[in-house]
This record gives C-alpha cells, sequence and structure tokens, in this order.
C-alpha cells in the first residue's frame, strides 16, 4: 500500500515506502555497513534511485505475490550519503542496561526489508540488492523470517494483534507536518531475540499467559484484574494524555533447529522513534522502576538499530553527486549516552509528536 502526503506548503506530494504493505508468509532482514572510501558511498548513492526499478523487475516474475522493499538508513550513514537537512529524530540506537537485561546497540548502515508470499521472490530480490552494492558494503546481519501457522511466535502466541489498520497506519507511521522536509518518511527500531524454549516451554500455559498478558490459544487480552502490571503487552501499551500512541509491527519468527537458535526478529515502524523507544525502556528498566518484562528472563536481545525510512519520493531524487553540505566525520562518531536504570521513565512529551527528544 503506497501512502501520500503532503511534502511541503507548495503542494509537492511524497509518497511512502511500503512500511504498511500487508503481512506475508516470508521475509529477509538484511543489514549492511557502507565501506569506507568516497567511491562507496558514490555506489550507494546511484542505488538509491534504482531501488524502485529493481523492485518491479523481481516482483514481474509473480505479481500476486506481493512482492516489497523498505529501505532504512542509520545516522551515521545519512550523514554520509546526504549531510544536511537530515530527519530530525535521526540518532544510533540508543543501548540499555538494567542489571542483567541489555539492549545492545549494533552497527547497521543501511536496512532492507524485504518481503513477500514466497520465499523464493525475497531471496532473489536480497541477490540482487547485493549484486547491485557489490564492494561498497558488508553484511553484517541477515535473518530469514517465517510466518508461523497462525500468525505466532515461536514461543506459541500470535504476534501483531493490536497493529493499527487502515487510516490509523499513517497516524502511527508516517511523519506528516511536524517534519515537512521528511513528510511521508517513517522510523524504524529492528531487535533480534533468542528464546530460550527450553526454558519457556517448562513454564505452564497460565504462567506464560500472564508474561504475555493473553490468552495463548484464543488470544483474547487478559482483564486488568488478573494481568501483571509486568505484563508484555500492558509495558508496550504507550498513553499520555488518555492518548495511546501505536507503532506499525512485522515481527517474524527464524530459527535455526540444528543450532538450537529460536528467535523472533522485531521491526517497529513509527512516525518518532521516541514511542519505540519508550517501548524498549519499559521492558527493559520498568515502569515503574524493577517492574521489567518478564519475557526478557527467557528471551535476550542480541542487535539493535535505528533507521530512517525516507519516502520513495526522495529515494528516487538522489542523483550520484555527493551532498554539498555533508557533516564533518568526526560529528557522526558522536552517539548519546546509553539509557540506564537510574531514574523511572519520563513523560514522553508527544502529545503533539512535536516534543523536544527527553533523550538529549
Amino acid at each position: 500500500m503506497a501512502h501520500r502526503l503532503a511534502a511541503s506548503q507548495t503542494g509537492a506530494v511524497a509518497v511512502a515506502q511500503p512500511v504498511s504493505a500487508p503481512l506475508t508468509r516470508a521475509a529477509i532482514f538484511l543489514i549492511v555497513t557502507i565501506n569506507p572510501g568516497a567511491d562507496n558511498c558514490a555506489t550507494v548513492r546511484s542505488f538509491c534511485a534504482d531501488l524502485a526499478t529493481l523492485i518491479r523487475a523481481v516482483d514481474f516474475r509473480d505479481l500476486e505475490a506481493g512482492l516489497s522493499c523498505v529501505m532504512g538508513i542509520g545516522s551515521e550513514a545519512w550523514d554520509r550519503l546526504f549531510g544536511h537537512p537530515r530527519p530530525a529524530e535521526l540518532h544510533p540506537f540508543r543501548e540499555i542496561r538494567a542489571g542483567p537485561r541489555h539492549a545492545v546497540s549494533t552497527p547497521g548502515d543501511l536496512l532492507f526489508h524485504i518481503r513477500a508470499k514466497r520465499m523464493d521472490l525475497c531471496f532473489e530480490m536480497a541477490t540482487q540488492i547485493m549484486g547491485r552494492l557489490g564492494d561498497a558494503v558488508t553484511a553484517v546481519d541477515e535473518v530469514h523470517g517465517f510466518r508461523y501457522f497462525d500468525d505466532r511466535d515461536l514461543l506459541g502466541f500470535v504476534d501483531g494483534t493490536e497493529n493499527p489498520r487502515g487510516e490509523a497506519v499513517i497516524e502511527a507511521a508516517l511523519i506528516g507536518e511536524e517534519d515537512t522536509a521528511f513528510a511521508g518518511g517513517s522510523y524504524v527500531i529492528v531487535q533480534k531475540y533468542l528464546h530460550n524454549l527450553d526454558r519457556w516451554n517448562a513454564l505452564s500455559t497460565e504462567t506464560q499467559e500472564r508474561i504475555i498478558g493473553r490468552t495463548k490459544l484464543s488470544d483474547i487480552e487478559l482483564d486488568d484484574s488478573i494481568k501483571p502490571t509486568s505484563a508484555h503487552n500492558a509495558l508496550t501499551t504507550i498513553t499520555e494524555n488518555g492518548k495511546e500512541f501505536q507503532i506499525v509491527r512485522d515481527n517474524m519468527p527464524f530459527g535455526q533447529i540444528g543450532t538450537g537458535e529460536f528467535g523472533t526478529y522485531f521491526i517497529g515502524y513509527c512516525r518518532t522513534p521516541r514511542i519505540t523507544e519508550q517501548m524498549i525502556e519499559n521492558m527493559f528498566v520498568g515502569r515503574p522502576l524493577g517492574n521489567y518484562d518478564r519475557l526478557l528472563d527467557f528471551s535476550r536481545a542480541v542487535t539493535g538499530t535505528l533507521f530512517f525510512v525516507p519516502s520513495a519520493t526522495y529515494l528516487d531524487s538522489v542523483d550520484d553527486d555527493a551532498p554539498a553540505a555533508a557533516m564533518p566525520a568526526a560529528a557522526s562518531m558522536i552517539e548519546p549516552p546509553p539509557c540506564t536504570a537510574l531514574a523511572p521513565p519520563s513523560s514522553l512529551g508527544i502529545g503533539s509528536l512535536k516534543g523536544e527528544n527527553r533523550h538529549e
């Protein structure tokens, strides 16, 4: 689904990348870093405008398979590729440490979120992307996800029940007037979680349901009278001044039976990263402090990266010339301090989606 948003007062229209594409049976999450050198940056810039053509070529092999590809760009990579202006809230993923729980921050310059009803089309799309980028990039993470039974994760629970639908997707995921230069864009945070299924499956179904906050078989939310405040869905519900703020998730299970690796690839799109960051902080630090997500006793994050997803219109307009006002290399190496469990989570300041970033 291609959404269009007004990009400026001039009447220009930005077409969003397919962040809200329908759920599919297969997906590949591919993260790469851009190798040093101006030539490699030039290759990536040239690729941006070619991405739409590449998608159309692969999609034409099966028009009913629903192939889509979303490209995200990390904070440091944005400075190298485009300079100023830059998206207002783009920054590196913020690491969180809270006792034994650790939301790690891992490298990533470009994200490719590839989805289709068929894994072979996802595989072909990833192959074409890497063939086009060649030696300009290095792959640092690649996960092949699959839809598991009736949209369940490997923990046995339905995932994504509360995703916004219809026009609510625009409100949740796409930037509007708060950053007109990047209208139609989105922020996306990804984390790869590994599960200890032996320990999880040793729990009773009732205990699992209290950790998740929903019934396992029927996927009905537990009543507040019996749902713990530490339940996963309680901590990831973000409200302020009576309004609930949502993100668009497209999580996928993945695994390798032979090596005993089983997990969930979390991916969440939002018009401001602050909402997803608050969810993660609530999980790891707790709300209130120490009331953390007990799911983290059985699952650990092994990656964490934040990207900006420019509109398709922006990507199509990228030329091969280097940015005229690129930031100095030293500036891109400055990272914000990690989040710690020294104080309880504070107000998001997102009542109008225009508040100041509370981390800075």
